[in-house]
C-alpha cells in the first residue's frame, strides 16, 4: 500500500491533478505494472506518465481511475544469435486508486474490464 499524502493535501484545489500525477509517478515501482503488460514481458525502469480518467468522491475515499503509460521490453536470452530485438515497447494500463481521506493510505487495483 502506498501513501499519497501530497495528493490528499491538494484535494479540492486547482493543483490536485498535477500533484496526483507527479506523486503517482514517483511511486511507479509500487504500482502493479507487471500485471498490466499487454505486449512486453518485463517492465522497464523508465519514468511513467499518468492521466486522470475519472475522479469520484465516496464516503471517506477519493477514487481515481488513472491511465498509466510506461515501457516494457520482450526479454530474450541475450545470446549473440538471439533474434529477439531489444527495443522499448510503449504500454498502457488503467488502475483504480482509492485514497483514504483520513490517512492518505492508497489501495491500487489494476482495471481489467
Amino acid at each position: 500500500m502506498i501513501r499519497l499524502g501530497l495528493s490528499l493535501h491538494a484535494w479540492g484545489t486547482p493543483d490536485f491533478a498535477d500533484v496526483f500525477k507527479r506523486e503517482v509517478a514517483q511511486h511507479a515501482a509500487q504500482l502493479p505494472l507487471q500485471r498490466g503488460l499487454a505486449m512486453g514481458s518485463h517492465v522497464l525502469d523508465t519514468p511513467v506518465s499518468v492521466a486522470i480518467n475519472s475522479i469520484t468522491e465516496l464516503n471517506g475515499v477519493i477514487r481515481i481511475r488513472a491511465g498509466i503509460f510506461f515501457q516494457s521490453v520482450i526479454a530474450g536470452c541475450s545470446c549473440a544469435d538471439d533474434p529477439t530485438p531489444v527495443s522499448e515497447i510503449n504500454e498502457y494500463c488503467e488502475m483504480c486508486l482509492d485514497i483514504d481521506k483520513a490517512t492518505a493510505a492508497t489501495t491500487v487495483a489494476l482495471v481489467t474490464e
